[in-house]
């Protein structure tokens, strides 16, 4: 029965090493374990509160209308030419962006079946109100992750 748990660990670690080479050299800041963890726990909350845009199409036209929130991009995109206008875009309105390793894993969070390359967590949800404690909660989320963003941005710039 040991021997079962080791198969499924060392299967785990193959997938987890297979991810890591698939991620393209473009992707940084690219968040780690913990950071990886707490974005797409992020951006779960935001699909089951109405506040996520999916895909470049959606992200791209949400960023030129001058929506504000957090970019998350997968990193593992090929080919890479399809998303590598989205970080000069969110740079250019001031919107954090940062990369997960998995666009599977992405999917998933944002509660689609189909991988999704990136998605725009917005501070507020396109149609309806947010009770004042979600708003509130999802904030606080929010401020956490941007603050963790960039401080994983300034130690890559530096």
């Amino acid at each position: 029965m040991g021997s079962d748990s080791e198969a499924e660990k060392s299967q785990q670690k193959e997938k987890e090493r297979k991810k890591m080479l698939a991620i393209s050299p473009i992707a940084k800041p690219l968040a780690g374990k913990k950071l990886s963890k707490k974005t797409l726990k992020f951006v779960r909350k935001a699909a089951e509160h109405k506040c996520l845009k999916r895909g470049v199409k959606e992200v791209v036209k949400s960023i030129r209308r001058g929506h504000k929130g957090l970019c998350v991009i997968a990193g593992n995109i090929s080919p890479i030419d399809v998303i590598t206008h989205v970080p000069i875009l969110c740079e250019e309105a001031d919107i954090p962006y940062v990369y997960v390793p998995s666009k599977e894993d992405l999917a998933t969070a944002g509660s689609t079946k189909r991988p999704t390359c990136c998605v725009l967590v917005l501070t507020k949800p396109t149609k309806g109100e947010l009770s004042p404690e979600e708003q509130e909660k999802l904030k606080a989320d929010y401020s956490h992750i941007v603050e963790d963003v960039s401080e994983l941005t300034s130690s890559v710039l530096s």
